[in-house]
């Protein structure tokens, strides 16, 4: 669960960068509402990580910054990169959920729903950035952000 709460918090400074960047009126308002759901995330798994016993990842304040930075990149490159860099993202990230709804026991229900709700509104952020115009990144990019996820998420699993 500690990496899901990392991924929240990426999310979180993802969409805080975007919004400040944001061109159009409905962008910013699709990146509030997604960023407004990513905070329910956010808290959920918090709750869920204290209940299991375990801890947030320390490097929580690299991830954010880290993550604001190229939130903040990606809509300073237009809206429909910036859209498309969420709809990759969400892709990314409702794959991760769909494994670790594989992994986990059947019989932790409180986590298996987190997980589950969380997938399915992952794929609608996804969808909203599509609507708003969101443009099909390179496959370099997609494979760079692949990368960068897999490592933060190796990461924030031990640290």
């Amino acid at each position: 669960m500690r990496v899901n709460h990392v991924g929240e918090v990426c999310a979180q400074a993802l969409y805080a960068g975007q919004a400040l960047t944001a061109q159009a009126g409905a962008v910013l308002e699709a990146l509030q509402k997604a960023a407004w759901e990513e905070t329910e995330h956010l808290n959920w798994t918090e709750r869920r990580i204290d209940e299991l016993g375990g801890r947030k990842s320390l490097l929580n304040p690299f991830w954010y910054a880290g993550a604001w930075t190229i939130g903040a990149i990606a809509g300073r490159l237009g809206d429909p990169v910036s859209l498309g860099f969420v709809a990759e993202t969400e892709r990314q990230v409702e794959a991760h959920l769909e494994r670790h709804l594989q992994q986990l026991p059947a019989a932790d229900r409180r986590s298996r729903a987190i997980v589950d709700q969380m997938k399915t509104d992952e794929t609608a952020h996804a969808a909203t950035a599509r609507q708003h115009g969101a443009a099909e990144l390179p496959a370099i990019a997609k494979g760079a952000m692949k990368l960068a996820a897999r490592a933060m998420t190796t990461t924030a699993y031990w640290i």
